[in-house]
């Protein structure tokens, strides 16, 4: 088997862990993280041989770019207090404990080599977490949080990564020259996602097209991450800039074609993408055990001290760090808090902190040497290190966090979302009459299109939320609805019978495939209406 026979398997189990997921009740990342794993000791499949420095560019922008368009910018904004808590301070205080515990641990591991492997096992997955968390119907603000948490922790964990492992290789440090750092690298961050954003809002205007559009959506995360990188600054933060802006700019209520589209494909690159992330974590599984012979059972000692590091200094923090974000928070149109409200809600936060994919390829991209020439202080240690608690986290956290959701009780205010629902769908029929009343007065609409205007947005307002509508409107709308599922059916076979005509007619000799294909957009563009 070679490395491209792999990666189709990898693929088409990124595929198949989505339905068995569903079934089972479990994860997809954490099927693919298991099923990477069984792959990777079978005597038959080789090593993965993917070079450390291109992971983080080719995974996480599609990875970041994706999870964008699942969320809302202005929700972030609403909740930065305890975002910051989570994504940034979290970080900083993991990475200082894991830090500390690895320096007393391991002998002859530098303070700077120690900070690094603190950096990367510090942040939880935005993929793991997003992809876990919106499965399990939690409340949304907790989602929101965690999507936050996930999308913001890794700019700070990257540059505080990057900063030690320049420290371990050069044997140097500057507490202000890393400080500058990091701020210069946010700044630019920014600026360049600011500047793809505002750019890439042009060429689609230019574009036009549906297909080129989505096109150049794939392009432009990778561009914010090469280039922010390329400057120093921060990639993730550039891709979450340059995707949240045109997600505020360029939404367009009348792009129906164009939405569908781009949700289609996105949806498409971000079950493959995270198939092949987090089956790559199982992959390297078999490659890093080899690189501590002679003191498995000692490493394993270290590496256990760290996961229990990573995971009380979590809830350490997560239990003073709630009490204040309720405080510091947004409120709700209930004028409570938008934060995780009890110490049930507190726990899965607590137990969702799965790391990933961000930390192997921080792991994997740890430099073989100094810039003497030595060996880089106990590489293959805080590579092990770093894989076992990745392992533990999501396989042991990601498996069971499902059942302690069901425990404990957390689940979304589903009365508070159909009340939502009401009111959009309220309000959505609202704007549509008061527009055909701009209608009928500058045009003379005859009166029986406008009453069967008037009823069909009536109908699709009770589509959207049922309770919007008496009891006599929604039973004459349920009969509505009758006829025209049925009238639906007849005419979807319809269409099914002449689209097979046409698609015979490829068969013959003389007929002309570009015409046979615009014939046929044609009937599918009239099904899908």
């Amino acid at each position: 088997m070679d490395q491209l026979v792999l990666l189709m398997l990898v693929l088409l189990g990124a595929l198949v862990t989505v339905p068995v997921g569903e079934r089972l009740g479990l994860p997809p990342p954490v099927l693919m993280t298991l099923l990477g794993i069984v792959l990777a000791v079978l005597p038959f499949v080789p090593n993965v041989n993917v070079p450390p420095g291109i992971v983080l560019p080719l995974l996480l922008p599609p990875l970041l770019y994706a999870a964008v368009q699942r969320t809302s910018w202005r929700q972030f904004a609403a909740s930065w207090q305890p975002i910051f808590l989570l994504a940034v301070a979290l970080v900083f205080v993991t990475t200082a404990a894991v830090a500390a515990v690895a320096h007393a641990l391991v002998p002859g591991l530098p303070l700077a080599a120690a900070v690094a492997m603190g950096a990367l096992v510090a942040p939880p997955d935005p993929v793991a977490a997003t992809a876990v968390a919106g499965r399990l119907g939690l409340p949304r603000r907790m989602v929101s949080l965690l999507e936050g948490e996930g999308l913001f922790n890794d700019v700070t964990a990257i540059v505080l990564y990057h900063v030690a492992i320049a420290a371990a290789v050069t044997g140097t440090f500057s507490w202000p020259g890393a400080l500058g750092e990091f701020v210069l690298s946010a700044v630019v961050a920014v600026l360049v996602g600011l500047a793809l954003g505002w750019l890439g809002g042009r060429l689609m205007t230019l574009l036009g097209d549906a297909t080129l559009q989505v096109g150049l959506s794939l392009l432009l995360p990778f561009a914010a991450y090469a280039l922010a990188d390329r400057l120093h600054g921060s990639g993730v933060l550039a891709v979450l800039t340059a995707a949240s802006y045109l997600a505020e700019r360029m939404a367009d209520a009348d792009d129906v074609v164009g939405r569908l589209a781009a949700t289609t494909f996105w949806q498409v690159v971000d079950t493959l993408v995270t198939g092949v992330a987090f089956g790559l974590i199982g992959l390297e599984l078999h490659a890093v055990l080899g690189t501590v012979h002679g003191r498995l059972g000692l490493v394993l000692g270290w590496s256990a001290a760290v996961v229990g590091v990573v995971v009380l200094v979590r809830l350490v923090w997560l239990l003073p760090a709630a009490w204040v974000a309720r405080k510091m928070g947004p409120q709700g149109a209930d004028g409570t808090s938008e934060v995780p409200l009890s110490w049930r809600e507190t726990v899965v936060m607590w137990w969702a902190g799965m790391r990933g994919v961000a930390s192997v390829a921080l792991a994997l991209a740890i430099p073989l040497e100094t810039e003497g020439g030595g060996a880089f202080p106990e590489r293959a240690v805080i590579v092990f290190v770093s894989f076992a608690v990745i392992l533990v986290t999501l396989i042991v956290q990601g498996l069971t966090l499902p059942w302690l959701v069901t425990r404990l009780g957390v689940k979304a205010d589903t009365a508070a979302e159909r009340e939502l629902e009401k009111r959009l769908a309220i309000e959505a029929a609202r704007a549509a009459k008061r527009r055909l009343r701009q209608i009928d007065e500058a045009e003379g609409l005859p009166e029986e299109v406008v009453e069967a205007l008037t009823r069909r947005m009536m109908d699709l307002g009770l589509r959207i939320s049922p309770e919007i509508g008496d009891e006599e409107r929604r039973e004459a709308y349920e009969q509505r609805a009758r006829r025209i599922k049925l009238v639906r059916r007849v005419q979807g076979e319809m269409l099914s019978a002449a689209r097979q005509v046409v698609l015979e007619a490829r068969r013959d000799p003389g007929a002309d495939p570009a015409v046979v294909s615009r014939v046929l957009r044609r009937l599918d563009t009239r099904s899908w209406r």
